[in-house]
């Protein structure tokens, strides 16, 4: 190129990042902007990874294998007593979404990284595209890519009306310190994803790095998450609503939640959980709740604009995906521009194509949440529920992407 092309990226979490790298190997200008007004550490716990996201990371230059996360080198499912009903070898690293984003954030050129910029309207022309900011600035590109998240404003903007849709259920989450941990779990069970599978419900916990990416053996942590059926109407507002009597938007700062939430949870945890489980919910200091939502975009592309990753499509949990997701959707962008010297048929190619990958993976999670309910519209819906629940499936679905090499 005679002139180096700039790409505006709006969200400068992982798929941000993701799309900066992979287009300035391309030789474009990328600058990143980011609405929080401090930068994003503490924002994620667990991830389990996949080759995918180390093929990324190889192509964009990082290193994944030294120091990455900590290998866990099973799965296996509890019964209710505590004793072990199921085992499944499957080798995974669990990483930590704090180490990973500090990888990206390491490769990318801080000047060009802008906190505070909170995005309020984007104008396109012939030749290029502005991003319009709530402190009255602007940035103008040749091309601008909405990767701001679940909440994304690039696609509030654009495609109105795409807009999460509840699962049924939440999802608890929290750490709890490996030393802590000694005399409640055995070495097998921390070391492994390990699952309890209650009627209408799954809680997992696997080994993550501990504070500061902390890998040494004792001094790791407990990443758990227990999915939960609550209702849309009744349950969600009341589990949202904080001390004060504010009800949140689709989430809740983890100190804000109310203390009765936070002890109707500990009083489900003493009644359903095998013993062990019991202990580790005693030990996470502060929980933090999810409600889980999927929403899948009907297009990716408008001109000079595009949508990625969690922008575009929110997947469930369950599949563990996101992030290779976020990458994948970043080197297709990539490919179509390098493909294409026009950027709004390059966009166009980019779209049509992660649309189908993306409704892929909403319908896998989708089948992998189905039975996350107390009650069934009927006895074959019921027993359809039953086979999705069984021990050997769950361990063999959860966080793999088999169904995309299919």
């Amino acid at each position: 190129m005679s002139k180096q092309r700039r790409a505006l990226i709006i969200g400068g979490s992982m798929s941000g990042l993701f799309c900066a790298l992979y287009l300035r190997r391309l030789g474009w200008q990328t600058s990143v902007f980011e609405r929080a007004p401090v930068p994003l550490t503490g924002r994620g716990a667990g991830i389990m990874t996949h080759p995918e996201i180390r093929d990324a990371l190889g192509e964009l230059g990082l290193d994944a294998t030294h120091d990455f996360g900590v290998p866990v080198g099973g799965r296996l499912t509890l019964g209710a007593s505590g004793r072990v009903i199921a085992r499944q070898p499957c080798p995974q690293i669990a990483t930590s979404w704090n180490r990973l984003f500090a990888m990206l954030m390491e490769a990318f050129d801080a000047p060009h990284y802008h906190l505070r910029r909170d995005l309020r309207a984007v104008t396109q022309a012939a030749d290029g595209v502005v991003a319009h900011f709530a402190d009255g600035s602007s940035a103008s590109g040749e091309l601008l890519i909405g990767a701001d998240g679940f909440r994304s404003s690039v696609r509030s903007e654009l495609l109105p009306e795409a807009r999460p849709q509840y699962a049924g259920y939440v999802a608890w989450r929290g750490l709890a310190d490996e030393a802590a941990l000694a005399s409640v779990l055995s070495r097998e069970e921390f070391d492994s994803l390990t699952f309890y599978l209650p009627p209408g419900e799954q809680f997992l916990g696997y080994p993550v790095a501990g504070p500061g990416n902390d890998l040494r053996p004792g001094h790791r942590s407990w990443n758990i998450v227990w999915y939960r059926p609550a209702d849309e109407a009744t349950e969600v507002p009341r589990l949202l609503t904080d001390e004060a009597g504010q009800t949140h938007e689709l989430s809740i700062p983890p100190p804000l939640i109310s203390r009765r939430v936070v002890n109707e949870m500990r009083a489900a945890a003493e009644r359903l959980l095998p013993p062990q489980l019991r202990a580790v919910m005693r030990l996470v200091d502060q929980p933090f709740l999810q409600p889980i939502y999927d929403l899948a975009s009907p297009r990716m592309a408008f001109g000079r604009v595009a949508l990625a990753g969690d922008a575009a499509f929110v997947i469930r949990p369950h599949v563990g995906g996101g992030i290779v997701k976020a990458a994948q959707d970043a080197a297709a962008l990539a490919a179509a521009l390098a493909a294409h010297e026009d950027v709004a048929q390059a966009l166009a190619a980019y779209g049509a194509a992660r649309v189908r990958i993306g409704q892929r993976y909403i319908e896998q999670a989708r089948r992998l949440g189905s039975y996350l309910r107390y009650s069934f519209e009927s006895e074959e819906a019921r027993a359809e529920a039953a086979q999705l629940a069984e021990p050997a499936r769950v361990m063999r679905e959860t966080a793999m992407l088999d169904f995309l090499r299919a």
